[in-house]
């Protein structure tokens, strides 16, 4: 209708004018029909036949029948225009026929009321208070009418004519604004219930997306609301969808306790709480709860308080834990370590020199042992630096191209020099002469790492381990090193490239971490994921690390990342 606000959809604005107008086409067809009935049982008592008549109220019903069937589904513009004529002009023009064909002192003039109303309420003001003029006028007219014919006080004709179309005035204009203003507190409703929808969307979706699980329970313990984060931590067997009732499982206990505790005393509970599967390892969960209303406030019903119940992997928590404390760490360690290098380069030239001089067979087991815990030392101390590098390595450093195929093999190669007994595996390059940005010697470092924790875990067989170069469809351009090892546990799967996290004792923890920061260096990614590959035994399920690299077309280089570090 005219009112609507800027953004308000016109289908759900109109709705209720829509049927506020079929309403008046159906008032008018029951008008039209009760004038008919009326008619005809008055001349019936009467005895007396007004064809005219008759036919007036016959061709009004018809009209009437014709209009509520074709004039669709909206009314016409609220503007004054022709488009009324059809309706207001028909009524204004029957009840003018019926007027002045009457024989008696039948008055027909609250039959006016009809197309005023339907004028106040569907049209704008101009389109109201014309009609009420007209409808004044023809009144004004009928008292001149009746003085030419009857005679009589005019005066009182006239007066009565004026007086009801004032009235009419009155009633146009004060349900013209009742509709205005219904229509613009609609309109508001509308918005406000948009405004809630597009919330209810957004809490929903970022609840759907939040990394901490979320459950909404009543006080009878049925989970109404759960986000994936919560069902994954909640486990259980079969699959959960809400509603369900938390206390089906023993495992849950703790969170019904909580959520119980939470009821009764009304207020916000904090408590750490471990859910026991049978046959799978405790998950720590720090739980908060909170309700949806206070014990003061009034409520219609009990069971409208709810217990939002958010939930936090307790693993995740000493995770972040751990790496904030290692951020830290690392800064000195990174100093630390470029320290002992210098002293440990020392020790390692002392003792090849003297181990040049020593004839005596322990001591030269001795000078062996403080080489190889010399040379361990070593490592370590270059595994923390390379973080530093990693970490700090200028962002505008030159980058390199290189064939994905070639470079693999040789690093492939001279990986398996290294034990030719121990280190074998199988390598299928199919790349296509494939060119991707990546240093040479980065890429020799991720691809050393994988092999070398997967050969730690794979089978015994010639194809337990499998490196593999290839070119989607689409033209990303990946390297995968499979192995056949056992699954990895979920605790560890998580965390696996976290820094210093390992599930050997002996292990730095940061082979791993340190191939994702080089992929991110050079805008690769790099992800775990459980494969099933067809082997000379048949399907065989393994552990498979992919790195997915950005294509280049651009001539191979020789230059290397390494040369602008500086630690």
């Amino acid at each position: 209708m005219p009112y609507l606000l800027p953004g308000l959809a016109p289908s759900a604005a109109d709705a209720p004018f829509v049927r506020l107008w079929r309403g008046f086409l159906t008032g008018r067809v029951m008008v039209a029909l009760a004038l008919l009935f009326l008619q005809g049982l008055g001349q019936f008592m009467n005895l007396a036949v007004e064809p005219a008549v008759l036919a007036v109220c016959l061709a009004y019903l018809a009209a009437t029948l014709a209009e509520r069937t074709l004039a669709g589904r909206a009314p016409p513009p609220p503007t004054a225009g022709a488009r009324w004529l059809p309706f207001i002009g028909v009524d204004l023009a029957a009840v003018c026929a019926l007027q002045l064909l009457q024989a008696g002192t039948m008055n027909y003039t609250p039959l006016f009321g009809l197309p005023i109303l339907m004028a106040a309420v569907l049209g704008t003001l101009t389109l109201a208070l014309g009609t009420t003029a007209g409808v004044t006028l023809l009144l004004l007219a009928w008292a001149w009418w009746q003085g030419l014919h009857s005679g009589g006080d005019d005066a009182a004709r006239y007066l009565q004519s004026a007086l009801t179309g004032t009235g009419f005035f009155i009633i146009s204009y004060l349900v013209h604004q009742l509709s205005v203003r219904l229509a613009r507190e609609q309109q508001l409703a509308l918005q406000s219930q948009m405004a809630a929808q597009v919330q209810s969307q957004v809490n929903a979706l970022v609840i759907e997306h939040l990394t901490d699980g979320v459950l909404v329970l009543d006080n009878q313990d049925v989970v109404r609301i759960a986000n994936p984060a919560a069902l994954l931590l909640l486990g259980g067997p079969g699959v959960l969808k809400p509603p369900f009732a938390l206390n089906n499982s023993p495992a849950w206990e703790p969170l019904v306790s909580l959520a119980q505790r939470t009821f009764r005393q009304g207020q916000p509970v904090t408590a750490d709480a471990d859910l026991r599967h049978p046959g799978q390892s405790p998950t720590g969960l720090h739980v908060r709860t909170w309700l949806t209303t206070s014990r003061g406030e009034s409520l219609p019903e009990p069971e409208v308080r709810l217990c939002v119940m958010f939930l936090h992997d307790l693993r995740e928590l000493e995770a972040r834990l751990r790496t904030e404390k290692l951020a830290a760490m690392g800064r000195m360690s990174a100093a630390v370590a470029h320290e002992i290098r210098n002293p440990l380069a020392a020790i390692v030239q002392a003792n090849a020199l003297l181990e040049e001089d020593l004839n005596d067979a322990g001591h030269l087991r001795l000078a062996q042992m403080v080489r190889q815990n010399a040379e361990r030392l070593a490592r370590i101390a270059e595994e923390v630096l390379d973080i530093a590098r990693v970490q700090h390595q200028i962002s505008h450093a030159p980058a390199s191209t290189l064939m994905l195929d070639d470079t693999v093999a040789q690093i492939c190669t001279d990986w398996q020099r290294q034990d030719p007994a121990q280190r074998s595996a199988t390598i299928s390059l199919m790349a296509h002469d494939a060119q991707i940005e990546f240093d040479t010697e980065h890429l020799r470092r991720v691809l050393f790492n994988l092999l070398d924790n997967t050969l730690r875990y794979k089978g015994q067989h010639n194809d337990s381990l499998v490196v593999t170069t290839r070119v989607n469809p689409s033209g990303v351009v990946s390297l995968q090193v499979w192995s056949d090892g056992a699954p990895m546990d979920k605790s560890v799967e998580r965390h696996l490239f976290e820094p210093f996290f390992s599930s050997e004792s002996r292990s730095s923890g940061l082979g791993l971490y340190i191939c994702r920061e080089l992929c991110q260096r050079h805008s690769a990614s790099i992800r775990y994921q459980r494969l099933v590959r067809t082997t000379g035994r048949g399907e065989t399920g393994g552990n498979a690390f992919t790195v997915g690299f950005r294509r280049n077309t651009r001539p191979a280089e020789n230059a290397t990342l390494f040369d602008t570090i500086v630690v």
